[in-house]
């Protein structure tokens, strides 16, 4: 896929001034970071593991303080280790380590600039990019859409990496938590890690869901209101255990 194929190549991003690919630069890795970029590479695995993405695409972020730690372009992630820690400040310059950032970066930054994140995951997922194609956004077949702010709408196109893809992805997240990008994948965010990774489960299996149940001939699945919605978004926010 175009991204893998761009990240092969060893694309580098075009600040003056900075190293190439595989020259050291920046600052060391504090405690906290290096914390964070550990928790990072799991849900980057896990993203694999569980079939949101398939080889190198996708990607996953954590921001700590000021600095946006991110998956590099192309790396496998059962490859990364404790010194792959790469890292940006939340204008895209590089801050920390060795490696190319993903090429995605400007959605990640786009997000921490306009939201209060501490996290960002973005997949390919089969079954949400399936109905990116379809649909202006997600029909509401599942209460769990009040978890992400409501029905979750889809981004127009535009090419992967660009300013213009991560502006239709803020318009497509207004009052959303997560939202899915035309004919590309899905986009999440949330607090920490987990929170943001559950998110995109939660879209992918609410798309496996829709289309499991529109694929039945001559039935159309129920679908909630906004207002039924709404309500079960309500409840969500008191979900699990406190204290």
């Amino acid at each position: 896929m175009a991204e893998e194929q761009r990240d092969r190549r060893g694309a580098r991003d075009a600040r003056e001034g900075e190293p190439e690919a595989g020259e050291p630069w920046g600052r060391s890795v504090r405690p906290e970071e290096a914390d964070a970029w550990e928790a990072l590479v799991a849900t980057a695995r896990r993203t694999v593991s569980d079939g949101l993405v398939v080889g190198t695409s996708g990607n996953v972020s954590v921001r700590v303080g000021d600095t946006v730690l991110v998956t590099p372009s192309g790396v496998p992630y059962d490859r990364l280790t404790p010194d792959d820690v790469t890292g940006v400040d939340l204008d895209g310059g590089r801050v920390l380590g060795a490696l190319v950032p993903t090429s995605e970066l400007p959605m990640h930054l786009a997000v921490y600039r306009a939201t209060d994140a501490g996290a960002v995951v973005h997949t390919h997922a089969v079954h949400a990019t399936a109905v990116s194609t379809l649909v202006p956004e997600l029909p509401l077949i599942h209460y769990m859409a009040g978890a992400l702010g409501g029905p979750v709408r889809v981004a127009p196109y535009a090419t992967y990496g660009t300013a213009e893809l991560a502006e239709n992805m803020l318009r497509a997240l207004t009052d959303r938590t997560a939202c899915l990008l035309q004919n590309h994948g899905t986009i999440a965010y949330g607090a920490t890690l987990d929170q943001a990774y559950d998110r995109t489960a939660q879209l992918e299996w609410m798309s496996r869901l829709w289309l499991t149940a529109s694929s039945v001939p001559g039935l159309s699945p129920a679908l909630l209101s906004e207002a039924q919605v709404a309500e079960a978004g309500e409840r969500l926010r008191g979900y699990g255990q406190r204290g």
